[in-house]
């Protein structure tokens, strides 16, 4: 039987509080969960409307199930394995404004609508010249909400109670901040009245956020379906860590008490401090991992962290170089890479190395080149591992693997660079030599000449000459000795 309320207990729609621009496994396993418990926990007693962004989606089949889904944690918490299912409650029903415009439109006259969320991909918050207001709907989504905010702002005659709290959940850079700019860019180019930008800044709370939770969707293995007596389409599966950073003012967390129910959700002045620490531990750990380790015939991240040698790499790069040299608080900081180990041993997620492995260049240029100089200008010394492993980036970047190619995923303009440097090699050192200083000496790219950083070019050609005669293994083995007779 298909999951439905009737078959569900004790379930209840609350007043619609909250417009959802999206209805993917992301949202389902992170802000609609949240605001589950926090109807279960608080006084909050909010329903979500979910609407598909896009003319493609999956409201009507939302609506079979009377908005219900399941959410599967599963991962490691606490030291201990965890794996719990739970009935999410909190959307009472699907919407798609391609269909029902009208119905989609009446939602703005809601007296108690109070929120909108949205996660429409990176590429979402983008502005379309030919959106028009009077199209149904428009084809952006900062069309859309700005068609929706002007509607609402018509129904209560520019009521300043009657705005909006806007959490966007693309991962975009101060995301509230850029869709706004959107909104007033459409208000500007529909020539909508002055009042209403007026109250677009007076009576709206655009947030910028930061999300993290890995959220795969629906399973794959028959046993974990098996575990439901029911049918259900849009079973969702989560890692247990979550983590929903909110900058915006500070009567936002009266009225979304995700605090008061105790969920991992931080509401702070500045949100640049915990996006630096998402970027340089938990993603600037994976970057710097996945060459070192795929060159040591690992192909999973969950292998990495349990290898003994490739394990003690990213603890010691994590501990002794990359916090070391964050500006923010150590113990946030401690916290949130003890939190990052336990996801990546996750025994119910399988995450590839080579998936992390796309436009690995400008990932460590962003995530782990910042990380390296600030150690360099704390400690008057080069960080050995995180050097070790722009060694490893450049031995990958050859493209193979004990003799077997690596499907190597770049810019064109990468790819052709690494093509025509690797080969120049001859099995010399004067060769690996040349190529480094090629690399590091790529300014249309690094935007700068990391050569000029001092003894970086001769360490990393040690590092690529020792992974290119010994193996990645031993040469691993080798900095790991160099490391602990400097402690």
């Amino acid at each position: 039987m298909k999951l439905n309320r009737q078959m569900q207990a004790n379930t209840r729609i609350y007043p619609e509080k909250v417009l959802q621009f999206g209805e993917g496994v992301f949202l389902r396993g992170f802000a609609d969960w949240q605001i589950h418990q926090m109807n279960k926990r608080t006084a909050f007693k909010g329903s979500i409307v979910a609407v598909n962004p896009r003319i493609t989606g999956n409201a009507g089949k939302l609506n079979k199930q009377d908005g219900l889904f399941t959410v599967s944690l599963q991962g490691i918490q606490d030291g201990k394995a965890v794996k719990e299912h739970e009935v999410i409650e909190s959307i009472s029903r699907g919407l798609n404004p391609y269909e029902d415009y009208e119905g989609y439109m009446q939602l703005a006259e809601k007296e108690e609508l109070r929120f909108l969320i949205s996660n429409t991909t990176e590429a979402g918050i983008a502005f379309l010249e030919e959106d028009r207001l009077e199209h149904a709907p428009q084809k952006s989504f900062p069309g859309k909400v700005t068609a929706f905010l002007y509607k609402r702002f018509k129904a209560f005659q520019g009521d300043p109670t009657k705005g909006l709290i806007i959490l966007p959940c693309e991962l975009v850079e101060r995301n509230g901040d850029l869709l706004k700019k959107m909104v007033l860019r459409y208000a500007d180019k529909w020539n909508l009245e002055k009042k209403f930008t007026e109250w677009i800044h007076e009576a709206n709370a655009f947030c910028c956020t930061l999300v993290d939770r890995i959220v795969p969707g629906y399973p794959n293995d028959e046993n974990t379906l098996n575990e439901l007596s029911y049918e259900d389409e849009f079973f969702v599966i989560a890692e247990p860590f979550y983590l929903w950073v909110i900058e915006g003012p500070e009567w936002v967390k009266e009225e979304f008490p995700a605090e008061e129910a105790g969920l991992h959700v931080k509401f702070v002045n500045d949100i640049a401090p915990y996006a630096l620490q998402k970027v340089r531990i938990l993603n600037g750990i994976h970057t710097a991992t996945m060459p070192v380790a795929y060159l040591a015939e690992l192909n999973t991240v969950r292998e990495a962290v349990e290898d003994e040698v490739i394990g003690t790499f990213i603890r010691k790069c994590l501990y002794e170089e990359i916090i070391p040299s964050l500006p923010v608080s150590e113990e946030e900081s401690l916290s949130f890479a003890k939190s990052a180990l336990e996801r990546f041993q996750n025994p119910f997620i399988h995450h590839e190395l080579m998936s992390i492995s796309l436009n690995s260049m400008t990932k460590f240029k962003t995530r782990n080149i910042p990380t390296l100089k600030q150690y360099v200008e704390k400690q008057g010394a080069l960080p050995t591992l995180l050097t070790f492993s722009l060694s490893a980036l450049i031995s990958f970047y050859k493209g193979k693997r004990e003799g077997e190619k690596i499907e190597l995923s770049d810019d064109p303009a990468v790819l052709e660079m690494y093509e025509s440097i690797w080969n120049t090699y001859d099995g010399t050192e004067k060769s690996i030599s040349y190529i480094v200083k090629e690399v590091l000496g790529y300014k249309e790219h690094w935007g700068e000449d990391l050569n000029m950083i001092p003894s970086l070019t001769g360490a990393v050609t040690n590092g690529v000459l020792a992974i290119e005669t010994f193996g990645m293994k031993q040469a691993m083995k080798e900095i790991l000795c160099v490391t602990a007779t400097k402690q």
